[in-house]
């Protein structure tokens, strides 16, 4: 089947090309809507599991002044810490939910949930153990991680209630 293509826009209109590359739901198909969509919950994904791996600044590498080795050197900073941790891992923890959620019933949806299960444990023991002993927060850190899931399920039981 031929699709139609709107044809490029005129190069002296900037915003032209701004409508042009957004969605359009009679051009664009939903399959190709849930490949950006996990191209690019992919990317934040891996992004913000690296930022909560690696830190910025790394790591201490000898026992100091009030630090021990394999603690962050931003955690000196305790807020400026804490949000970079709960907003990373906010990002983190909604790009999960829609890797998954565009995933489900899909082949192998088990071993996404699996691997997914087990790359949040990796991150959480990876954050604790950078996160010097008195920093650590966990309170704020599982809220973070579970904000985005509880706003779905709301979203969900709104929509199901209006649609009685």
């Amino acid at each position: 089947r031929k699709e139609h293509v709107k044809p490029y826009p005129p190069a002296d209109r900037g915003r032209s090309w701004f409508k042009y590359f957004q969605y359009d739901e009679g051009r664009d198909s939903p399959s190709e809507a849930r490949n950006v969509l996990l191209v690019i919950a992919t990317l934040i994904a891996a992004v913000t599991f690296q930022a909560g791996v690696n830190p910025p600044g790394g790591v201490w590498q000898d026992n100091g002044k009030g630090h021990k080795a394999g603690q962050a050197i931003y955690a000196s900073q305790e807020r400026a810490f804490y949000v970079f941790l709960v907003s990373n891992t906010l990002a983190l923890s909604t790009s999960i939910l829609v890797i998954v959620s565009l995933t489900y019933r899909f082949p192998f949806h088990f071993e996404v949930w699996v691997a997914t299960a087990s790359m949040i444990v990796t991150y959480a023991s990876a954050i604790f153990a950078v996160t010097p002993n008195e920093l650590v927060r966990l309170r704020y850190i599982l809220v973070a991680a579970g904000v985005p899931f509880a706003v779905r399920t709301l979203i969900q039981i709104c929509k199901k209630l209006r649609n009685r």
